[in-house]
């Protein structure tokens, strides 16, 4: 199984539970790992038969910054899905991190698995 990854894709959003989240934007990290097939694209050299990483990225932008949601555990279901459904991934694993939602650690947040993870 070949992953495709996005790292520390930053996007900022409103979320959170408390009356001062829903009057201010967060910025929120994710880490997506995707399966896909690299052996047609490798071969191929065309971007056309690649999952193509930015297009994915473009789209989770797009979506997770007009959205408002209470908890990080519906967005990273939501984008999971978007990232299934949208893009034909069999297999994603997402992270959803909030820096500095709670004092003294880094971030918190989900992993999330979904789908079928090929072998």
């Amino acid at each position: 199984m070949d992953i495709v990854f996005i790292e520390d894709l930053r996007i900022e959003t409103v979320i959170g539970i408390y009356d001062w989240e829903r009057r201010v934007r967060q910025t929120l990290a994710f880490d997506i790992e995707m399966a896909f097939d690299n052996t047609r694209p490798a071969a191929s050299d065309d971007i056309e038969h690649t999952l193509n990483y930015k297009s994915i990225s473009k789209r989770l932008i797009e979506y997770v910054g007009q959205s408002s949601f209470g908890l990080v555990e519906t967005l990273a279901e939501r984008c999971a899905a978007i990232i299934r459904d949208e893009f034909g991934v069999a297999w994603v694993r997402l992270k959803l991190s909030k820096p500095g939602a709670v004092r003294g650690a880094r971030a918190v947040g989900v992993r999330i698995e979904r789908g079928t993870r090929p072998d």
